[in-house]
């Protein structure tokens, strides 16, 4: 199951508004939306797009990412010190806060990246927005278990993999190398592991989330897509993807079959 999703859609970032685990935020309403992430630099500087937050440095008192919210040397500008909470479930009575444009500047300067500080909202914004779209993924299959329901699953920890190729990213780049006319060529931007808990079973399922970006909107906003799928760690899990894999193989072939 994946999906592409388009920065134009996204909705006005407050503290209340539903969002996901990390921001991306604020452009110039006179020039068209683009990515503010320069792409070409980053290869330039052969650092790979990622996300710059370390999901794996986690308090564990609040189980959220030990992040400061004090300027950074030579910081120009104030950035916001509000987090926005997720529309998703850390327990039963908790949800996962995103951190703050602050936080999420100062893990920019620890990994070495230069960014425009007047960029850093919008950069907030985007990666929440993919992170609800992430959760939004993860729910359509756990809504596929037998007497699954979205209101008892939760995200129990997660963790980012930048620069590791999923089985499946690696498949696709060699199909993007055999066909490049046909497939992609580009690796996924970032990866994340999530681990859900049913708390009916207590099971845990760890979810793999590839980021990939998309070819841009006519008006240059930018375009992401997102690949998410229970890892291959349980014959359920590899049931599923194979059900899900076959249903999508039907369904295009009806589809084909109705425009002839």
């Amino acid at each position: 199951m994946g999906q592409s999703v388009s920065h134009s859609s996204l909705p006005p970032a407050t503290s209340s508004s539903r969002q996901c685990p990390v921001d991306h935020q604020a452009l110039d309403k006179s020039s068209p939306a683009q990515c503010p992430v320069d792409h070409e630099a980053l290869k330039a500087a052969q650092k790979p797009a990622q996300c710059p937050v370390d999901h794996g440095a986690i308090n564990s008192l609040n189980q959220m990412p030990s992040l400061t919210q004090s300027r950074a040397p030579d910081q120009t500008m104030d950035l916001p010190l509000e987090r926005t909470t997720s529309s998703i479930p850390r327990d039963g009575s908790a949800k996962w806060e995103y951190p703050s444009p602050q936080q999420f500047y100062n893990a920019l300067v620890r990994k070495g990246w230069e960014t425009p500080e007047e960029h850093v909202e919008t950069m907030v914004e985007i990666h929440n927005f993919l992170n609800e779209e992430a959760w939004e993924e993860v729910l359509k299959w756990e809504k596929r278990q037998p007497g699954g329901s979205e209101s008892d699953i939760h995200l129990t920890r997660f963790k980012g993999r930048p620069g590791e190729l999923s089985p499946k990213a690696r498949f696709w780049m060699l199909a993007g190398w055999l066909l490049p006319s046909r497939f992609n060529t580009e690796p996924p931007f970032d990866r994340h592991d999530w681990i859900v808990r049913r708390p009916k079973t207590g099971e845990e399922v760890r979810y793999v989330i590839d980021y990939y970006s998309a070819p841009p909107l006519p008006d240059g906003s930018p375009v992401f897509s997102l690949d998410v799928r229970p890892a291959l760690d349980s014959f359920g899990s590899l049931k599923e993807r194979i059900a899900v894999a076959t249903e999508d193989v039907w369904a295009n072939l009806r589809e084909n079959q109705n425009k002839n």
